[in-house]
């Protein structure tokens, strides 16, 4: 019982949490902001070829992200709140070796030196040490990401994420505006990968120190072992939520691969968001789960949940009912393939929202993950193979949107099991259906009134006048039915809390 009580001693208010979620929200808003408007400059500076080759790299990069980083930085979450001093600073040494080690074989992999180098991206082979060495760096600096996080240094990461993705955006687009040419972009994308590695050693060097040990064999070990099973079912996580667009880069042009990979970008809107305020949460949520208090624990995810929902459902069903304007406002109109599916994905986007990741790596339920992750993998590449020969370029999302619910339905029950806690108090069920309620409502709403009073009007002004009245309609709903308070009441109310 005093373990228990000291854990709940040790975790911040909810209301302090709260806090800290949206200070990780705000920089994240920020972040994706960048992430949306830069290909605003791109599309309009190089061809769609080159346009798909840049989003090509990005599918290479998250698809080694996914299958060699074996969640070894997100155990820091896991072990750095359970830490202090030396023993914190031997974790992430043994994070960097590691990022190290397997980014030279990753290097190795999209080199031409790989003499199983799929064809889809022997393209980006042809541009030499850029590429090898770009995936190389951008491994060891993804640390950054979460390192200051793990630490509770919400203020530092929040600026940080702030910082580098304003820089990336003005450093590219200006790349791409000057020389309308992707092998420029391309160099300027590794410089700034090559700062943001000295960024993270500075970090390092002055929080921690840059000091011996670096590896030690018995700590190593234990946190590979916590890490790989994660690491594992998060590798095929990863690449079943890839998979789709590796079909589309297989079966379909460079250029629809691009139009493809474009409408997945409300895909990192919604994991931006569930990071934002799980970032903030998980290590408190390590720690309730460490003392035994696994209702507290669940408790505090299903609030975090409501936060997200709050924000993620409107903005989903606005960009499902205006698929068409969104396109052709940023990408111009030579992407506009990529309304369907992005209506496709969003089917699969709104069941995100019922997250339950931070559960499973508390409870250390990665072999488990592991084995439904490797189920709805295959599903979902042979669903997306098929769909896509028989509906075209839409058809290839088809897999990935059913994989999500099959795993869903399967992580729900699993998670009820283990803990003892009913399906029906995992989650406040109530309060999101409501939520996505609101938000349906108020995009039909939406929808109705720009199509009869505005067909006529650009796809700019559709898009103003959309957002406007759903965003009214959504509040007004919320207002007269008294929900607003209730939604919210993870960050104002701590006397409910922990």
């Amino acid at each position: 019982m005093s373990a228990r009580l000291e854990a709940r001693a040790r975790v911040p208010s909810v209301y302090g949490l709260g806090r800290r979620a949206l200070s990780l929200g705000v920089a994240n808003a920020f972040d994706y902001a960048f992430q949306f408007l830069l290909p605003v400059v791109l599309t309009r500076c190089l061809d769609p070829s080159a346009f798909g080759q840049y989003r090509l790299l990005w599918l290479t990069v998250g698809t080694v992200m996914a299958v060699v980083t074996m969640a070894v930085p997100g155990s820091l979450y896991y072990f750095l709140p359970r830490s202090e001093g030396a023993t914190k600073r031997l974790y992430i040494n043994q994070a960097l070796v590691f990022l190290t080690a397997t980014g030279l074989i990753a290097a190795w992999a999209v080199s031409s030196w790989n003499p199983w180098l799929p064809e889809t991206v022997r393209d980006l082979a042809r541009h030499e040490a850029i590429v090898p060495l770009f995936v190389l760096l951008w491994l060891v600096a993804s640390l950054l990401d979460l390192l200051p996080t793990a630490e509770e240094r919400v203020m530092w990461q929040a600026k940080a994420t702030i910082s580098l993705a304003a820089l990336r955006a003005v450093a590219l687009s200006l790349a791409a505006f000057l020389t309308r040419e992707l092998e420029p972009v391309l160099l300027v994308l590794l410089a700034f990968v090559a700062f943001k590695v000295a960024l993270l050693l500075g970090y390092v060097a002055h929080y921690h120190g840059l000091r011996a040990p670096l590896l030690r064999w018995r700590t190593f070990s234990d946190q590979l072992r916590y890490a790989a099973p994660n690491g594992a079912a998060g590798a095929l996580y990863g690449l079943r939520f890839q998979a789709d667009q590796w079909v589309a880069a297989t079966l379909f042009s460079v250029g629809m691969f691009a139009s493809f990979s474009i409408a997945t970008i409300l895909g990192s809107l919604v994991q931006l968001c569930r990071q934002s305020v799980f970032h903030a949460f998980l290590p408190s949520l390590s720690r309730l789960q460490a003392a035994g208090d696994i209702s507290g624990m669940v408790q505090l995810n299903s609030r975090a949940n409501v936060m997200i929902g709050a924000l993620v459902n409107p903005l989903l069903a606005f960009a499902f009912v205006f698929a068409e304007e969104m396109v052709t406002i940023i990408y111009t109109a030579a992407y506009v393939d990529a309304a369907p599916v992005m209506r496709v994905s969003i089917v699969g986007y709104a069941a995100l929202v019922f997250d339950l990741t931070s559960i499973v790596l508390v409870l250390r339920q990665g072999a488990f993950m592991m084995r439904v992750s490797l189920v709805t993998l295959v599903v979902s590449v042979a669903l997306s193979w098929f769909s896509a020969h028989a509906f075209g370029l839409a058809g290839a999302a088809a897999g990935t949107v059913t994989a999500i619910y099959i795993d869903y339905l399967l992580v729900l029950r699993r998670i009820a099991s283990r803990t003892g806690i009913p399906v029906r108090r995992l989650h406040d069920w109530r309060t999101l259906g409501q939520l996505m309620l609101f938000a349906a409502l108020a995009a039909a709403f939406a929808w109705s009134v720009v199509g009869r009073y505005f067909a006529a009007s650009g796809p700019l002004v559709r898009l103003i006048v959309g957002g406007v009245l759903l965003a009214a309609a959504y509040a007004a709903m919320a207002a007269l039915l008294g929900k607003g308070r209730g939604w919210f009441v993870a960050i104002r109310n701590s006397e409910h809390g922990l």
